[in-house]
């Protein structure tokens, strides 16, 4: 494979079944359909932690959050461990990001040549009060949130108009590099609010809109730590119709800007003559419920939360290609190394990721990828394991679930006592990758930690809580429960 650039554009909490190349009968997204059109997108792909600030850690260490002990938005990356971006840096290479990156603050250094209008977590320290996971933790009440949604404008909205300025301007100072650079181009949209220009709004509120799986009370599916999750956050019980379908249409509305604001960046690669130089990623880093099971937001180890979408298109990819095999965010840290032509390290040896220019020029194959959640609106951490067929999730102190995502895509039935035999594999597939009620306690551990260095539980609590990370410039608006 002949070394090129890498554009690495992502977004935050895209569901991978709101883009029309994903199938969405409604959704606009004619940029990324574009891309896919000339690339391979991936089926099975999906976050290491569907959280933000910590799979944002593991995307660049390509390590597993427990390898690394970024375990929630209060632990942000802070540059400790390498980065594939210090990998690209120490071997000459020009990499930049762009927009939001969530790790610790701008002082830190996190491996990029330059970090270009990044957001960051709130005040370098991010969400203490997520550390809170026993019975001391007070509630998020973010009903409102799926309440007020609707059309307007939103600093989110306006930060990733930003986002692709800048994305333009950067292909244009970097059209003539004489060495293959990466950029780490971040969205923020369509993570809430749940806002959407007025012009999207009216398009898709008038549309007839398919509803996600399980979303009415009565087929909610019973389990103890979705139980805690819907009461934690208020989401019981369950949104009016008018209510949820409101959501799902300015939902779908960030999805189209955030797909304008991408398409800018991909039209300039295409006029600068850099579209056959360079390889393009899109992803997220986790995906949204819509309602799914009850639950709004991210957070859980389901299809909606879990899931993402991954494309990638450029020279030596296949066109028009999708891939079955499961990949996940840590394949990032050695498909980034290699695209440019730069070297792996000896400290690199043992990373779990594989590059995605290899799975995506072989025959589809079996792998097993692997997610875990140790965050807020959890009593314990949650584990999972896909390969083609199957998705097995473990609770610690909690029943597993296992389903059959061929025959039951949509997760509806929870096959675990039935199939012993097959949840024992994966029982010691994890035991390979980590013992998980060990690394659940460590992360409590660390947490009370976060805790005890913040002043003890009644600080953080006094602290109180804010919704979303304000972008650069604007403040916090924390709020006490």
């Amino acid at each position: 494979m002949q070394p090129a650039n890498i554009l690495y554009i992502i977004s935050d909490q895209h569901n991978k079944r709101a883009l029309g190349c994903y199938g969405h009968p409604v959704v606009e997204t004619p940029n990324l359909d574009r891309l896919e059109a000339r690339g391979t997108r991936f089926d099975n792909a999906y976050t290491n932690c569907p959280i933000c600030v910590p799979v944002r850690a593991s995307l660049a260490t390509g390590r597993y959050v427990h390898q690394v002990r970024y375990w929630d938005n209060g632990h942000p990356y802070d540059g400790k461990v390498d980065s594939w971006h210090h990998r690209l840096r120490e071997q000459g290479h020009h990499v930049d990001s762009i927009g939001k990156l969530h790790f610790s603050k701008a002082e830190d250094d996190h491996g990029f040549s330059n970090e270009i209008d990044p957001l960051h977590v709130v005040e370098g320290v991010g969400d203490i009060l997520g550390c809170i996971r026993d019975d001391r933790a007070p509630t998020r009440k973010k009903r409102s949130g799926i309440t007020d949604a609707g059309p307007g404008d939103s600093t989110y909205l306006q930060y990733d108009i930003r986002n692709g300025d800048n994305g333009v301007a950067w292909l244009n100072e970097h059209k003539n590099d004489d060495k293959p650079w990466a950029l780490f181009l971040s969205f923020v949209c369509p993570h809430p609010p749940y806002i959407c220009p007025q012009k999207w709004y009216d398009q898709y509120i008038a549309q007839d809109l398919a509803f996600q799986p399980q979303w009415n009370e009565s087929d909610w599916p019973q389990h103890p730590a979705l139980d805690y999750m819907r009461k934690f956050f208020d989401f019981d019980p369950q949104f009016s119709e008018d209510e949820i379908k409101n959501m799902i249409a300015a939902y779908l509305g960030a999805c189209s800007h955030l797909d304008k604001q991408i398409g800018r960046v991909l039209d300039e690669l295409d006029r600068l003559g850099l579209t056959d130089s360079t390889r393009v990623i899109y992803t997220s880093d986790h995906g949204e419920h819509q309602g799914a099971r009850g639950v709004w937001g991210k957070f859980s180890m389901f299809e909606e939360s879990a899931g993402v979408p991954f494309i990638a298109a450029g020279p030596d990819i296949p066109a028009g290609k999708v891939s079955q095999t499961p990949v996940s965010l840590i394949d990032t840290f050695p498909s980034a190394v290699t695209c440019v032509g730069a070297s792996l390290s000896e400290a690199d040896a043992d990373l779990p990721g594989d590059s995605i220019w290899s799975i995506a020029n072989d025959d589809d194959r079996d792998r097993t990828v692997f997610s875990e959640y140790h965050a807020v609106g959890s009593r314990h951490a949650s584990y999972m394991l896909r390969d083609r067929q199957h998705k097995y999730i473990h609770y610690a102190h909690e029943p597993a679930q296992l389903f059959d995502m061929e025959a039951d895509p949509q997760e509806l039935n929870n096959i675990a006592d039935s199939s012993p035999d097959i949840v024992a594999d994966f029982e010691h597939r994890l035991a390979e990758i980590c013992d998980p009620a060990e690394q659940d306690r460590r992360a409590k551990e660390d947490q009370a930690a976060k805790i005890e260095s913040f002043g003890g539980v009644e600080a953080v609590l006094s602290r109180g809580a804010f919704d979303n990370s304000p972008v650069p410039g604007e403040k916090p608006a924390f709020r006490q429960h």
